[in-house]
């Protein structure tokens, strides 16, 4: 009896990172659809990044308060404005340049267009020297391939949106529009659109750099992520402030003003961020990474079906080749920390959503993290 008893014991120690990722992507996919929701109704983008990151502040300062009391380092002006730069680039320029190339091209071609994240921060990591490349090596040729073809699948869905691919909803709404004279207007802007979403993947690699050298000089990591949100939401507010000036705007409802905000901090940000950390412990960056495109797909198939959105056969084909492209990054990098000896760092994660790894300039990996 004991015997079967361990025996189910280790099936579910073995199964729960899988459960865990597979369900962290539901979450997130509600992120983007809650985000695209708001996007719709016109939002500005300014306001739910405040809202979303003052949740998402409210939901970690408990556990930041109690569990980093010990290691919470004293605050430097170094560090400070370390953290008001992360506040920028993550919250307020990536989330806002998401949101609005979300307003004009689709939930799933901005899924999608995010899987460059890794990619781009790899470049960076070069840049920065954060980041070993040794041709000789099979991993650093799959990363530079990877790299490539993430890029090409990118520039692919830019310039080529082929015909709609009727999935549930989406041929019952072209048909409609078109029986209406209706056009899908945003959709114009498809360019423009993608260009604000490659801003925004731009600034959140960004962040993940400047995040690697800070969570070093402050290494408790909730209490990090805590006040990169609380500093976030306050420049989201004044960036708000700005932009619109009609206090309507700020007006929170039972409905998408209220619940897009709510679910994008609490799941997209302190959710994610604990599931990431838990499976991180055990299984690394590089098996968190590979569940991504999974988010893709689960978001293609629901926009279509809750938010009648078209789905276009160049998105269909540019996001498979960013996949591949994505796990020949991610396959790369497990390559590089086979054949490197040195033990992992014990750095954790201190951000939102997708983690990437680097390494610093004594070969040691440091694991950092997206949220959205």
């Amino acid at each position: 009896m004991g015997e079967i008893c361990g025996t189910s014991s280790s099936l579910v120690n073995k199964a729960k990172p899988f459960v865990l990722m597979v369900a962290l992507q539901f979450l997130l996919a509600g992120t983007v659809l809650f985000a695209m929701t708001s996007a719709k109704h016109g939002v500005n983008r300014f306001v739910f990044s405040a809202y979303r990151n003052a949740f998402a502040a409210l939901s970690l300062a408990p556990f930041a308060f109690f569990l980093d009391r010990k290691v919470r380092p004293k605050m430097t002006i170094s560090v400070f404005l370390q953290i008001m730069l992360l506040g920028l680039l993550e919250p307020v320029v990536d989330q806002g340049f998401t949101f609005l190339g979300m307003q004009y091209t689709s939930a799933a071609f901005t899924s999608a267009i995010i899987n460059t994240v890794p990619s781009l921060t790899f470049v960076l990591a070069i840049i920065f020297r954060l980041e070993r490349l040794r041709m000789r090596e099979a991993g650093s040729r799959a990363k530079v391939v990877g790299t490539m073809v993430t890029f090409g699948g990118a520039l692919l869905m830019t310039l080529y949106k082929g015909p709609i691919v009727p999935l549930f909803h989406s041929a019952t709404s072209a048909s409609k529009q078109q029986a209406e004279g209706r056009h899908d207007s945003p959709h114009k802007h498809w360019l423009i659109g993608t260009l604000f979403l490659l801003l925004g993947c731009a600034a959140w690699s960004c962040f993940f750099i400047l995040q690697s050298i800070t969570v070093k000089k402050y290494p408790a990591e909730l209490s990090l992520a805590c006040l990169i949100c609380l500093v976030g939401s306050l420049q989201s507010g004044v960036a708000a402030l700005i932009s619109d000036h009609h206090p309507g705007a700020w007006s929170l409802g039972w409905d998408y003003r209220l619940f897009s905000p709510l679910y994008a901090g609490i799941a997209g940000s302190g959710i994610a961020y604990y599931v990431q950390g838990l499976v991180l412990q055990t299984k690394g960056p590089v098996f968190v990474t590979a569940f991504y495109p999974l988010c893709m797909v689960i978001v293609a198939a629901l926009s279509s079906f809750l938010l009648s959105e078209q789905l276009h056969l160049g998105s269909i084909i540019g996001g498979m080749i960013i996949a591949v492209g994505l796990y020949c990054v991610v396959w790369g990098k497990g390559k590089d920390e086979l054949a490197d000896p040195t033990p992992p760092a014990t750095v954790k994660e201190s951000a939102q959503e997708l983690p990437v790894t680097s390494m610093d300039t004594a070969d040691k990996p440091i694991y950092y993290q997206t949220p959205k």
